[in-house]
């Protein structure tokens, strides 16, 4: 499923449409708006809110994308650098948030995940004998999209959590059945490198998600490499990660398993820097 193909990119845009009609049909869009990203949710709110004339302030960790922050400005957005990683961004977003009185928008919300879930209608409407889909999972807003509408639809569909092994708070969190914080995130798979995993968010994913998988940095390239040769696409590593772990389930099961079985991957954005894209054709894996 191509998200990367949206106009900023990557899925995340549905639900910042989503989230600001909402509030504008509510007749309650603020004065301004907060947020925290590793960039494709901090490119969604502005690109949403400047249909309504708001700002936006979005706070980025340090030693974020320069691409992905280029994009947010790009849209109109205000950027602060604040923290080594986004769930220091994401805290001190919200204190200033509520220190001059603006919205906190976080990535995980109902409107949000409303939004993005249209693109889980389109994949499982269009090839509803799906057996498996492999979805990357950031703070889970797409994986819980494809949950709610699997199970609306009455659909069989196994939907299989992704993350990487140097990220793997949801994966830890989904195993122990309760909220499980990890120590760090480095991983330059960043749409997923988060570390306090959303109450809400897992609630849904361990209602309806078969089961996870994590895959290393150097799988995640490996797909990139992949899906540019194969496809003639642009992954970034978050929308390469779900290939991935299918790629690592036959890999040990045997491709023999899938046979006859209809599996999808989410390619859920494309946006990466020009030097670390280089670098993973080159036959390379990033380090952070």
């Amino acid at each position: 499923k191509h998200e990367n193909h949206t106009p900023t990119g990557a899925f995340k845009v549905r639900g910042g449409l989503v989230y600001m009609d909402n509030l504008h049909r509510q007749n309650a869009l603020p004065s301004g708006f907060i947020t925290a990203t590793r960039g494709n949710h901090g490119q969604s709110i502005p690109f949403a809110a400047s249909r309504y004339g708001v700002p936006v302030t979005v706070y980025v960790p340090e030693g974020n994308s320069t691409e992905k922050n280029r994009a947010m400005q790009a849209w109109g957005a205000e950027q602060v650098v604040y923290g080594s990683d986004f769930d220091e961004a994401r805290l001190e977003s919200a204190r200033v948030a509520e220190a001059r009185g603006l919205t906190f928008t976080p990535s995980f919300q109902p409107d949000l995940v409303r939004g993005v879930a249209t693109y889980a209608f389109e994949l499982l409407t269009g090839v509803p004998d799906l057996h498996t889909v492999y979805v990357p999972v950031g703070m889970g807003s797409g994986v819980c999209g494809l949950v709610t509408v699997r199970d609306l639809l009455g659909l069989d569909t196994r939907i299989v959590g992704v993350v990487s092994t140097e990220a793997p708070a949801y994966a830890r969190s989904f195993e122990a059945g309760h909220v499980v914080q990890t120590n760090d995130a480095r991983t330059f798979v960043d749409g997923v490198a988060c570390r306090l995993p959303d109450a809400d968010a897992l609630e849904i994913i361990q209602e309806g998600v078969e089961r996870f998988v994590e895959v290393t940095d150097a799988e995640a390239a490996e797909a990139m490499r992949i899906l540019y040769t194969d496809t003639h696409n642009v992954a970034e590593s978050a929308g390469a990660i779900a290939l991935a772990a299918l790629l690592s389930d036959m890999a040990s099961a045997g491709a023999e398993q899938f046979s006859g079985r209809p599996v999808a991957v989410i390619q859920t954005g494309g946006n990466v820097d020009a030097d670390v894209l280089s670098e993973v054709l080159q036959g390379g894996t990033p380090r952070v």
